[in-house]
């Protein structure tokens, strides 16, 4: 009976993605590279910590690089040829992480950078006593 069951469901097609989104969070302890599609739903995602960088290398604009170019390939399988490129962050590997994509045929659209910028900022120490 059980076997009836699994051998009717069908396997599930892998989507073909042309275009798509890549987020880049560039901080200077990491760097989290994001291929997704246009609405956002994520395809592929690596970082420099995930690729078996540790401490202060993680931070680096090599290991950016290195995160870039191993989930570029992950992208690559669903069909990816060109990206808008949002970055985030003030890190190392902001570009190089960009420049990785030149290796793979992926065209880059657009690039934006989307980092957070304080407005008011954080609430001031008390005043010293004495």
């Amino acid at each position: 009976m059980a076997d009836a069951k699994t051998s009717t469901r069908s396997k599930k097609q892998r989507r073909s993605v042309p275009s798509g989104q890549l987020h880049i969070q560039a901080t200077f302890n990491n760097t989290i590279i994001t291929f997704s599609d246009k609405k956002g739903n994520v395809i592929a995602s690596s970082s420099a910590g995930a690729c078996g960088f540790r401490g202060s290398k993680k931070g680096t604009a090599y290991a950016a690089q290195v995160a870039a170019e191993k989930a570029a390939e992950i992208a690559k399988t669903y069909g990816l040829r060109s990206v808008d490129v949002f970055v985030k962050g003030v890190g190392l590997g902001r570009d190089t992480a960009v420049r990785a994509l030149n290796n793979f045929d992926i065209t880059v659209d657009s690039i934006k950078d989307v980092t957070g910028v304080p407005h008011g900022g954080v609430r001031p120490r008390k005043a010293r006593r004495g």
